[in-house]
């Protein structure tokens, strides 16, 4: 089966996780001339001037050279060349190479090529991840980087406890009539206005992914559904969600908002869409792609 990614993943990364375990990946990194360095300050990533393309550092660099080890973290290797993560603070950054600058990256992401958004999305979720986690959540001392900055240890040598990345999973679906020809979209208040996308949110404890469809929808809108197939997903660093992409069928149609969680929702046909009514979502983002794919999939 061919694999299309979303944007935000693809197969960009050689991660090679084995080598996180290597005690001499940092004394590798500084040694290889080849080494390429992605800057992180808080959730902006360094790009170049314009936001078309990652900057991507060199030894001899003064935001490199300035780097102290526990500032970094193995990525992997991004174009064929070993790629760590530099983390500053703000009020620690030195100046700027010429022709960059600090970005976010959503507003970034339409500039973006695939692989330099997918190589900041990873970079940006480690980093926000990291910075939520100084303290031990069980004893409450400092924590330390180990595994190459892919998990935080706790230093109080009684406790060590362990603290790894995590995903907030969200499902996202398209809801479309019995017939296929209407589909279900609403839209929150702070949205650009006529902006409308597919009914989305969190997954529960105790639940699964199908559950989470189920119920969300109808929370959210008061539509019963059925029929629930999973589609793609896409990494959604912000700040660590990862979106689940569903297709279902609506068993009920009369719409009620429930939850306060949507300014309005409704059904809008194929020939809605088609004549620009409403405004979407993004092309990048994973509920476009599910729109996308119903509009055009084959009637009948």
């Amino acid at each position: 089966m061919t694999i299309r990614p979303t944007f935000f993943s693809g197969p960009f990364l050689d991660r090679r996780a084995e080598l996180r375990d290597d005690p001499a990946w940092l004394d590798a990194a500084r040694a290889d001339p080849a080494t390429r360095y992605v800057i992180s300050v808080g959730s902006r990533q360094l790009v170049s001037a314009g936001s078309s393309e990652v900057a991507l550092l060199a030894h001899g660099d003064a935001l490199v050279e300035r780097a102290a080890d526990t500032m970094l973290t193995l990525l992997g290797w991004f174009r064929g060349q070993r790629t760590l993560l530099v983390e500053y603070e703000p009020g620690e950054l030195p100046p700027l190479p010429a022709a960059t600058e600090l970005g976010e990256l959503r507003p970034l992401a339409a500039l973006l090529p695939p692989d330099s958004a997918s190589l900041l999305a990873y970079a940006r979720a480690l980093a926000l991840w990291r910075a939520r986690h100084h303290f031990c959540g069980v004893c409450g001392s400092r924590t330390g980087r180990v595994r190459a900055g892919h998990v935080m240890r706790c230093t109080q040598a009684e406790c060590a406890s362990e603290f790894f990345p995590r995903l907030d999973p969200a499902i996202i679906v398209l809801v479309s009539d019995p017939a296929g020809e209407r589909a279900l979209l609403g839209r929150q208040a702070s949205w650009p206005p006529g902006r409308y996308s597919t009914i989305a949110g969190f997954v529960e404890p105790g639940e699964s992914l199908e559950d989470a469809v189920v119920r969300e929808v109808e929370e959210e809108t008061g539509i019963q559904v059925s029929d629930v197939k999973y589609e793609s997903s896409q990494p959604w660093p912000f700040p660590s969600s990862l979106m689940l992409g569903f297709h279902a069928i609506g068993r009920t149609t009369e719409i009620q908002l429930r939850d306060g969680e949507l300014e309005d929702a409704r059904w809008f046909t194929r020939a809605d869409v088609e004549a620009g009514h409403p405004a979407l979502p993004p092309a990048g983002s994973i509920s476009a792609r599910l729109i996308d794919g119903w509009l055009h999939a084959p009637r009948g």
